[in-house]
């Protein structure tokens, strides 16, 4: 049986399950902003029609400023792209043929764009409940590699380590030149956000990738950027298709960057639902990942195998995003988007169904 490597798209996943899909479905397993894009993007869509008749800013100079007056750093520390999946692939072009160690769970892009480039792939899995970094396990295993990818927060657990942590990582990395690439496209989903952005343009060691798409619920654009130092960056982009990014997702990206009340709102949204979730969660016996995000793993503990959940969830039209290619969860969590209050509210209740018919 194969399954979508990603969320998104729930048909490939009810045709690869051989389940008929009900009429309404809600997609749990897509983890961006349920309050939508900001109403500035809405308003001014019409507006930028006329870019299309352009070619877009290969230099994306007006996004740049954006970015650098908003993270406080300098524009030659930041390369933008066609999303953060680009930009993955654009990091492992550049580490081709290199020693790579990935800190699992953690995104599938980058095994995936990194084995592409033919680079020897090492790991180190953090296990569940509180998916812990073993600093001297993981010292280890540094002094083998090149470079070493660390999502935080961490996509799928929604876990966000305090900042000693990260600091020792990237710290470590510095200290054995080894290129550190910490990605941070659900940071700004957290209550009190941690980023280390402003580290990244002082040190040849350390990048920081960030995602537009998911705070801004514009994943149909394709919209991230890197930050690091000026020569790494260079070195990047020199693998970089001219006109990467198009015209309206350059107007849009900068829009978005200047609506600093939606993000605000956000937050304290996502941290509402997500102390009501849990809440019921603890109440009706499901565990829960430690998530400080937007999203979080969930489980019935009465079942070591999440499939049969999965496929009840599926067929009242709940679409949940599995964890089979997550390496240390392998089907034993479930992923969870926080999505509009009556859609979470409508989760609760099939998941109260699901224990009183098992």
């Amino acid at each position: 049986m194969q399954l979508p490597s990603h969320g998104s798209n729930p048909q490939h996943l009810y045709k690869a399950l051989e389940i008929n899909p009900p009429e309404e479905l809600v997609d749990f397993s897509v983890n961006i902003n349920p309050l939508g894009a900001p109403e500035a993007v809405k308003h001014n869509w019409g507006k930028w029609l006329e870019a299309i008749y352009d070619y877009p800013d290969p230099t994306f100079a007006e996004l740049k400023q954006t970015i650098a007056a908003k993270e406080g750093i300098e524009e030659s520390c930041l390369l933008p792209g066609n999303g953060a999946s680009e930009l993955i692939t654009l990091i492992a072009r550049y580490l081709q043929g290199k020693k790579v160690l990935i800190i699992h769970p953690a995104f599938s892009e980058y095994e995936a764009a990194c084995r592409s480039e033919n680079c020897t792939i090492f790991h180190h899995v953090l296990y569940p409940p509180e998916w812990e970094l073993d600093e001297t396990s993981l010292e280890r295993k540094l002094g083998l590699v090149d470079a070493v990818f660390f999502c935080h927060p961490n996509n799928p657990t929604g876990i966000q380590y305090d900042r000693p942590t990260v600091e020792w990582l990237i710290d470590t990395c510095q200290k054995k030149e080894v290129l550190l690439i910490l990605d941070e496209a659900f940071y700004d989903f957290a209550d009190r956000p941690v980023t280390f952005i402003d580290k990244a343009s002082q040190s040849p060691f350390l990048l920081v990738l960030r995602s537009l798409t998911k705070m801004y619920s514009i994943a149909g654009l394709r919209l991230g950027y890197l930050a690091g130092t000026p020569e790494v960056l260079s070195q990047i982009h020199k693998r970089q298709a001219h006109w990467s990014i198009n015209a309206i997702a350059l107007k849009a990206g900068k829009t978005c960057l200047d609506d600093r009340q939606h993000v605000l709102l956000t937050r304290d949204y996502i941290k509402r639902e997500r102390d009501r979730l849990f809440a019921y969660f603890r109440e009706i016996g499901f565990q829960h990942s430690p998530s400080a995000i937007n999203f979080y793993l969930i489980r019935d503990p009465s079942s070591r195998n999440q499939q049969e959940l999965f496929s009840f969830l599926l067929r009242k039209g709940l679409v949940l995003r599995h964890t089979y290619n997550f390496p240390g969860i392998e089907g034993e969590w479930l992923r969870v988007a926080i999505k509009k209050e009556a859609e979470n509210s409508l989760l609760m209740e099939v998941l109260s169904e699901w224990k009183r018919e098992n």
